[in-house]
């Protein structure tokens, strides 16, 4: 077995060599990062096994890493892809609400009453918008509401 060993060419040992650090580089991370270059790596060492010369190893190492990446991209998208949860929360945008707490940007006070819960909220335009007041909502951060005062009307505070 010894033998054997020796008998073996420095590019298989390379190509044995990468391959064991592409495989720990992707086993170490969390995405697909090197897998292709892992199988071209297998690749070329099988080919350097056969008796294959240096150039044919690169090209098989190039030409099989080629075609994994070619034969995954559709996997590798699907899996990276962010899978948008819908909450409806975002119903909120452009309705009414009743302003249940003063609202002061400045002073990081204020909230709504919106289709039936209670929202933290603050000024769209930085003004203060006082309790009883009727606004829209305009935009929507996290769980923070960005509000703008209606148009007077009559009736319009509640």
């Amino acid at each position: 077995m010894s033998g054997f060993l020796q008998s073996i060419d420095l590019p298989v040992w390379l190509w044995l060599i990468a391959l064991v650090v592409f495989a720990v580089v992707e086993a170490a991370t969390a995405g697909l990062v090197c897998i292709w270059f892992a199988v071209g790596a297998l690749a070329a060492l099988l080919a350097g096994l056969f008796g294959a010369g240096v150039l044919v190893q690169v090209v098989v190492f190039a030409a099989v890493s080629a075609a994994a990446l070619a034969a995954t991209r559709p996997l590798v998208r699907r899996m990276t892809a962010g899978k948008a949860v819908a909450t409806n929360a975002d119903r909120v945008l452009g309705a009414a609400a009743k302003v249940t707490e003063t609202i002061d940007n400045e002073n990081s006070r204020g909230a709504v009453y919106v289709d039936g819960k209670t929202w933290t909220a603050r000024s769209a335009d930085g003004s203060v918008i006082h309790a009883g007041e009727r606004v829209e909502v305009t935009a929507m951060e996290g769980v923070k509401l960005f509000v703008k005062l209606c148009e007077k009307t009559e009736g319009a505070k509640v």
